[in-house]
């Protein structure tokens, strides 16, 4: 509900894309709480890998912010998820807090993905004394061999964020694992067209960046 209030109160409401004009899937989510007449600005963050874009674009929407916000208006900047976890908005806070140290900030968690995930398929996350390990899919199969023998010597279960186009390579490396039986896939969390199920039904091929996957090593001893 606080993101909500801050919605409904604010004097402008700012929103990531990835292009000019590009579609901000965070506006379409908040757009049931944003009033007709309520202004509405995106700025770009370029999906770039080049640190120099990034940099300027963060810094861009810093200054955006801060000077919104020195005339008194009441600014939301929208963020997917949670905005303390691999979110974009947390560099231009970190941003705004370097240039505009005097901008008074105020951060309300998200419900992260693979919360949201966990909970649309009564999917426990961790019990008892588990371990949860939460990390972007690795880049290389070598990678997820050396995470995967790690997290199983642990117990570790595993939140792995961005799969995309590594998922044609991860299933197959799931099954020769034995681990694919006891992984759930989504995509697209929270979004209408979103997807969850057992990750045995996924086919391996490309999916989209919003994708991800739920590993669980084992069940505690003690169940009901």
């Amino acid at each position: 509900m606080a993101a909500v209030r801050a919605i409904e109160q604010a004097d402008l409401i700012v929103a990531p894309v990835a292009c000019e004009g590009g579609i901000s899937m965070a506006m379409r989510i908040a757009s049931h709480w944003i009033k007709p007449d309520q202004p509405q600005l995106s700025v770009v963050f370029p999906m770039v890998e080049a640190p120099e874009p990034r940099q300027q674009a963060w810094k861009a929407a810093a200054d955006l912010l801060a000077s919104e916000v020195s005339t008194g208006k009441q600014v939301v900047l929208l963020c997917e998820g949670d905005a303390s976890l691999f979110a974009s908005g947390s560099y231009v806070l970190l941003s705004l807090q370097q240039r505009h140290p005097s901008c008074q900030l105020r951060v309300i968690p998200g419900i992260t993905s693979f919360s949201s995930t966990a909970a649309a398929a009564v999917w426990p996350l961790a019990l008892q004394q588990d371990q949860l390990l939460v990390a972007p899919c690795p880049d290389s199969e070598l990678d997820f061999e050396r995470m995967a023998s790690h997290a199983e010597e642990q117990g570790q279960n595993l939140a792995l964020l961005k799969l995309g186009r590594r998922w044609r390579w991860l299933r197959p490396l799931l099954e020769q694992r034995g681990l694919l039986s006891r992984s759930l896939f989504a995509e697209k969390v929270g979004w209408p067209d979103q997807c969850i199920a057992p990750a045995e039904q996924i086919a391996a091929e490309e999916r989209p960046y919003f994708s991800l996957l739920l590993i669980r090593q084992r069940w505690p001893d003690v169940l009901p």
